[in-house]
């Protein structure tokens, strides 16, 4: 499998999984602003999005976004339990999770990268994420990660969408649970080695 991704942006959480599940990958980085790829292909003719992650399974089959990727590379490594079992309603409750991700944590600190943004209109995203990070913290302050006792994907890409914050001076001190649960997933090995990887931390 090949993954194509940008150093820090959410495809680092694709990157970790791939990792923590032991699969055998390889990286092709993308410049988002050029659509080109560190192997020189045109990033289009692979995802028509044109945003990454993108994941070539195989010459030809290519999947995209992330929490299909994501629940994709946990069921091709069932022995590494990075999901629940399909069907079951832990699955859905891990679904349940991804989907606040990607629509409220994932998409509400999007638009703070605009550098067109009015600054009255980035604290109101601001005041949102927020409230959404309330809701974290008050699950957080009674699990160790979002589905139970078990460390999952979705942990991966809660942990690498909050990243985003330092990058925009965005202070998470006053959630102290979700600054405990960030620091447990970053002590992983695989994210240690996924970030160094990147170029975002020293190997």
């Amino acid at each position: 499998m090949k993954l194509y991704y940008a150093p820090g942006a959410c495809s680092l959480a694709s990157h970790i999984v791939l990792r923590e599940a032991g699969l055998d990958f390889t990286l092709d980085k993308v410049d988002t602003n050029s659509k080109r790829t560190a192997e020189g292909k045109d990033f289009l003719t692979i995802s028509p999005h044109g945003y990454v992650p993108a994941l070539e399974i195989e010459p030809g089959l290519v999947l995209t976004e992330g929490p299909a990727i994501l629940q994709l590379l946990a069921d091709k490594a069932p022995g590494a339990q990075l999901a629940p079992g399909a069907g079951t309603l832990a699955r859905y409750q891990l679904q349940s999770w991804l989907n606040f991700i990607t629509s409220e944590i994932h998409k509400g600190f999007s638009p703070l990268f605009k550098p067109e943004m009015p600054a009255e209109a980035k604290a109101l995203f601001v005041e949102q994420l927020g409230k959404r990070f309330d809701v974290l913290e008050r699950h957080l302050a009674q699990n160790d990660y979002l589905v139970g006792e078990r460390y999952s994907i979705a942990d991966a890409y809660l942990y690498v969408t909050t990243n985003w914050a330092a990058y925009l001076g965005i202070s998470l001190d006053r959630w102290t649970a979700l600054n405990a649960f960030r620091a447990r997933v970053a002590a992983r090995p695989a994210v240690q080695a996924a970030l160094a990887a990147e170029g975002l931390k020293a190997a």
